[in-house]
């Protein structure tokens, strides 16, 4: 990242002024459906401060096209209210919207939510401020995006050992949860109140019919009884062990 931070620097402040009448300010030096290696991927990136969300899923890039408010930004932002209210009363585990990822060579993705152990989890904070590694939990939100979050975008996340995966589908009005066994993820059945339990964080779960709804009483309430058991308690004892507590 050292060397992209470099070419950002000379491309921004040329001193040879042909080399940046050559460089136009708002060009763009990748589009979707091309085919880069991650190192060449985030050196172009870097040089485009004009695109804010670029991913690269299984070596190809994807750009986000516009952010349309019912099927995304505002079930975006329940995604985020809920996962932080767990994250605000479960020390140890933080939450991140949109922040990069380093997945592996061929994919760096930049998840709309993601939930993850600080100390002793699956991933870190490196040198570059971007998370290097799977997350224990990652959320997207797929409205015009299905064919890719669903397809080579779980496939990436599964095979780097991603833990749970959340996916929205606002088109179709329905959030699909899963869980990593044996390399592949599997879905999470709901209980017999239409809740779903995460099983890599105790005391995570959602009245997903309810959030689709906008029924924040009843997300809510099902959030703050799984946080009152046993096993949140005992989760919550863990971490604080992990940390040096």
């Amino acid at each position: 990242m050292a060397t992209a931070q470099r070419v950002t620097q000379t491309a921004r402040t040329p001193s040879d002024p042909q080399r940046a009448e050559a460089r136009p300010r708002n060009r763009n030096l990748f589009k979707t459906g091309d085919r880069l290696e991650r190192e060449e991927f985030e050196q172009r990136y870097a040089l485009m401060p004009h695109i804010k969300k670029a991913e690269l899923i299984e070596g190809m890039v994807v750009m986000e096209e516009h952010v349309h408010y019912d099927a995304h930004g505002n079930p975006h932002a329940r995604l985020i209210g809920w996962l932080t209210h767990y994250a605000w009363n479960t020390p140890g585990v933080e939450i991140a919207d949109n922040a990069t990822v380093r997945l592996d060579d061929t994919n760096e993705p930049q998840p709309d939510v993601m939930l993850r152990v600080v100390a002793g989890g699956r991933s870190r904070n490196d040198e570059d401020d971007y998370i290097d590694g799977a997350p224990e939990l990652v959320a997207e939100i797929a409205a015009s995006s299905v064919r890719y979050d669903l397809h080579a975008k779980r496939d990436a996340y599964a095979r780097n050992g991603v833990l749970e995966y959340i996916v929205w589908r606002t088109l179709d009005g329905e959030i699909d949860w899963f869980a990593l066994a044996d390399g592949e993820f599997h879905p999470i059945p709901a209980d017999q109140n239409g809740v779903i339990h995460s099983r890599a964080f105790p005391g995570l779960a959602l009245a997903t019919a309810a959030l689709v709804k906008g029924d924040f009483a009843t997300v809510t309430a099902a959030l703050r009884d799984a946080m009152a058991t046993k096993a949140h308690r005992a989760f919550l004892a863990s971490l604080q062990r992990q940390a040096g507590g």
